[in-house]
Parts: C-alpha cells; sequence; structure tokens
C-alpha cells in the first residue's frame, strides 16, 4: 500500500508490475483483479480506477468470485484475534469496532460466521467503513435468510464496495 495517496496521472505511469504490486492487494489476496484493471488504464479519475477493479469482479467467472469471497476473513474471527488480518482489513474491522467485541457480542459473531460458512460455504462480507457491530449483526441476520444465489450476489456486490472504498484511500480524486 502506498504511504499516501497516489494521483491518478502516478498510478496511470506505472508499469503493468509495479501497478499490480501496489494494488494486488485491493482485492483481499487476488492480485488477479489488479492485474486485469491495469489492462483498462490510463484511467480519467479515480472513479474510473474503481470501475476498472469492479468490472474485473463482475466479469469474473462464478469459481473466481468464490475464490475472491473466500479469501476474506471472518468478521472479529480467529484471524483478527490473531492479529493476522492484512492491515486494511484490520483498520475496516477496527473503524466499526470489531476490536473492542465483549465476551457475549464475541461469541455472537462466532456463532453467526459459522451459521453463515455452513449455508453458504463462504465467508460473510461485509463493507464495514461507516458501520458499527449493531449494524453489522442486523446485516448477518437479514442475510442468513438468501437463497445462494442471492447471496452470492451479494457477497460480491459488498466485495466492490471493499474495493472502491480502499481505491478511496489510495488515490487522490
Amino acid at each position: 500500500m502506498p504511504a499516501v495517496p497516489m494521483s491518478v496521472e502516478a498510478v496511470n505511469a506505472m508499469s503493468r508490475e509495479d501497478f499490480v504490486a501496489a494494488f494486488g492487494d485491493i482485492a483481499e489476496h487476488s492480485p488477479w483483479v489488479a492485474e486485469k484493471a491495469a489492462a483498462r488504464r490510463p484511467y480519467a479519475d479515480r472513479r474510473a480506477m474503481a470501475e476498472a477493479f469492479i468490472d474485473a469482479i463482475f466479469d469474473a467467472g462464478e469459481p473466481e468470485k468464490l475464490a475472491l469471497i473466500r479469501a476474506h476473513p471472518d468478521l472479529a474471527g480467529r484471524a483478527a484475534i490473531a492479529g493476522e488480518l492484512q492491515p486494511e482489513s484490520k483498520r475496516e474491522q477496527a473503524g466499526a469496532g470489531l476490536d473492542k467485541l465483549t465476551a457475549e457480542e464475541f461469541a455472537r459473531f462466532t456463532e453467526l460466521n459459522q451459521a453463515y460458512r455452513a449455508r453458504f460455504r463462504f465467508p460473510f462480507i461485509l463493507a464495514v467503513k461507516g458501520a458499527d457491530k449493531h449494524r453489522i449483526l442486523a446485516a448477518f441476520a437479514e442475510r442468513l435468510d438468501n437463497d445462494p444465489e442471492a447471496e452470492l450476489a451479494s457477497a460480491i456486490r459488498q466485495v466492490a464496495r471493499i474495493v472502491a472504498f480502499r481505491i478511496d484511500d489510495r488515490v487522490l480524486p
């Protein structure tokens, strides 16, 4: 991750390799998204860059989408407790207060994560920026009743939101 946000002009001037090195982690453990987005340069602005990443996700086949979703950590899950989250995931979860859960709240998140994974075979995905633990728990409850196809679509939309937020953090408007 660049230390300070870059201009779109600087992003457009990067070699493909440097671009993937700088933005390959935008989509959690899925540098293929940045590789596909790199081919759509030059970008007119930050929004166009985010759209290139999002289009790469939506244009992918179901196996790639599932792999992308499965690359995400559980919210308030084992990776968070063990300190194994990527820096952006850690910051995003902390921003939603997931690093300060009570024992009862942590138990509830664990229960919901397990129920969700058992039903859908991938982790619950929610772009938590601007959310709090109460909103996240409500979203869990709402989405647990979705059918698998609808939930796959919801998860991909949430990944797209996460990608857009992360680009906003790294690239100047």
